[in-house]
């Protein structure tokens, strides 16, 4: 079970909480005192809308969409045709909305921007995950999310058939090569990180083969492996299977689609994409109102 979904399991409490406090941080930028153009349309006009996919997607994000049309409106009906984590094709009709024309336009944009970006980042990981199909190695994301919307990308990467790394500052250590000239050396820091206790993960940040062999003389069980060449990550593999001890090994830094099983290939625990979360685009959806 990925860090999300222990933290936030489906239909939880937390989970609906979280959910509406981001949908209602959303309608208050978009709406704020009011929706002056949705005037223009009689007060009791009711209509029917669908919402379309225009390209092949991974579907995420229903719970944000129709936590905006409730918002708005909890007379707003939506039916889904199809569910959370489907792959969709292009002019396929996801669901149909029914209710005041001025609500389903009110909440149009809101709805449309937590389904686009959701499903985006669902798409790209999962297009990650079946590209290492049949390795051993797992996709995570990483700390590199859209301002106030990191949970929810978290959420979006399961769904998309990722892993999540630490969800935030607070949910572990990791080790990166700032911490490691602040402290001094690879030993200094992983004492100190030792110290904290607790049950907080520890992973630690090397950029070659020297420090990762500091590393696992230091006691680390969780490695991340920066940038290192496939060679090198195969080298970095075979040292870690001699130590007495092997610690977890997770490849990150200049992965893309056309390396990543090159990267599965080498025998690495783990592969962290930062590009999942942050270098998205918006997958083409639209809502259309029938008269």
């Amino acid at each position: 079970m990925s860090l999300f979904n222990q933290q936030y399991p489906a239909n939880s409490a937390t989970f609906n909480t979280l959910v509406n406090n981001q949908v209602e941080i959303a309608l208050a930028e978009d709406v704020g005192s009011g929706d002056l153009t949705a005037q223009l349309v009689p007060k009791t006009q009711q209509v029917n809308a669908t919402i379309i996919a225009r390209e092949t997607a991974i579907i995420c994000g229903i719970d944000w969409v129709n936590a905006v049309f409730r918002q708005v409106d909890a007379q707003v009906k939506i039916t889904w045709l199809v569910e959370e984590g489907a792959r969709v094709q292009a002019n396929q009709t996801l669901c149909k909305i029914t209710g005041l024309a001025r609500s389903l336009l009110t909440a149009e944009r809101c709805a449309l921007n937590f389904l686009q970006s959701l499903s985006a980042t669902a798409t790209q990981t999962r297009l990650y995950v079946d590209a290492i199909a049949g390795t051993s190695a797992h996709i995570l994301d990483t700390r590199k999310t859209i301002p106030q919307l990191r949970l929810a990308q978290k959420y979006a990467v399961t769904v998309g058939g990722g892993q999540n790394q630490r969800l935030a500052l607070y949910d572990g250590i990791l080790i990166k090569e700032n911490h490691i000239a602040a402290a001094g050396s690879i030993s200094a820091v992983m004492k100190q990180a030792f110290a904290l206790g607790g049950n907080n993960s520890i992973q630690i940040e090397v950029e070659n083969l020297i420090q990762l062999q500091e590393a696992l003389d230091a006691g680390a069980t969780s490695i991340l492996l920066d940038n290192f060449e496939p060679s090198k990550l195969r080298d970095a593999v075979h040292l870690n299977s001699n130590n007495s001890k092997p610690a977890i090994l997770e490849a990150s830094g200049g992965i893309t689609l056309s390396n990543v099983r090159e990267i599965a290939l080498t025998g690495v625990d783990r592969i962290s994409i930062g590009a999942i979360t942050k270098n998205i685009q918006a997958v083409d959806l639209s809502m259309r109102i029938h008269k």
